[in-house]
């Protein structure tokens, strides 16, 4: 499905997306674009060469696929079975995939809709940030009937290293609830770590050099160490968003029966840093609450 040049909607042209829609016009296919603020949509066009159109509807109009990736719950909803969703306007057999990271209740709900139209629908959450984006790397985790996956997946291979197909609908959500939980349990761990070495006058590269090749390492820490070390809290995904994905993770757990005691603890910490003005800066800012 891949080798043939289809017609594709892509919706939301952020940081993620925008990127992610510029994947599939390399990849040789025929790409409109919609935004909900016009220019980006445009400026998307203009770099990548593609169409900007003035609805999701007249986007999804005729496409082989349609992509998304909003904000949240609400903004999914608007685009999908709004006045002017796509929903509406996808022709039969058509695969909607869904990357914006929301509730897994939300993502069940729209493969019931899609199902009852005719429609393949995935949810798609990705991890990776801004910079897998851009290098076509990102990890992707499917929730997906298997002929919902199997049109949809030779399609995200234009911007992802790993695909992985969990199960069924709303199980691409719950695993990208599994992939934060883990995420802020490892940071504050990390922000405590560093804070201790500097508290006890250690050379933080010296540091680590010394566990960054054991059973200390993580991502976060291979990354993010130096620049914590140095107060630079530029790269990428942001507070605000991290504590919309653990509230979506604290939310199903409330469903699930499952004990979140540390990421509940770590989405406070992050209100902190909300509090002091620090929405914007990346996860990895949670070390500023704890003093040096």
């Amino acid at each position: 499905m891949s080798e043939e040049k289809l017609r594709i909607a892509f919706i939301g042209t952020g940081i993620m997306g925008g990127p992610m829609a510029g994947h599939l016009v390399k990849a040789g296919h025929a790409v409109t674009v919609y935004n909900r603020t016009r220019a980006k949509a445009d400026a998307w066009a203009a770099e990548y060469g593609g169409q900007a159109a003035d609805s999701p509807a007249a986007a999804a109009a005729g496409a082989d696929a349609v992509f998304a990736c909003v904000g949240n719950d609400d903004d999914l909803a608007a685009v999908t079975l709004g006045d002017d969703g796509a929903f509406g306007a996808m022709k039969a057999g058509a695969v909607f995939v869904d990357h914006t990271t929301v509730s897994a209740r939300i993502a069940r709900r729209l493969a019931e809709e899609a199902d009852a139209r005719g429609l393949l629908c995935v949810d798609a959450p990705v991890s990776g940030g801004q910079a897998g984006a851009q290098n076509g790397a990102l990890s992707i985790m499917c929730g997906a009937s298997d002929a919902a996956f199997a049109a949809a997946e030779p399609l995200m291979r234009a911007y992802a290293a790993r695909i992985v197909h969990i199960g069924g609908p709303g199980a691409g959500q719950t695993t990208k609830m599994v992939n934060q939980i883990a995420i802020a349990g490892v940071l504050q761990g990390l922000s405590e770590a560093l804070r201790f070495a500097q508290a006890s006058d250690l050379d933080t590269d010296k540091v680590f050099e010394a566990v960054s090749g054991g059973a200390a390492a993580s991502w976060q820490m291979l990354n993010r160490w130096g620049t914590m070390a140095k107060d630079e809290y530029d790269f990428g995904f942001a507070v605000d968003w991290m504590r919309k994905d653990l509230g979506l993770a604290l939310d199903e757990a409330r469903v699930n029966g499952a004990t979140l005691p540390v990421a509940a603890l770590v989405d406070q910490f992050y209100a902190e840093v909300q509090g002091a003005g620090g929405g914007r800066l990346d996860t990895s800012s949670l070390v500023t609450r704890l003093p040096k």
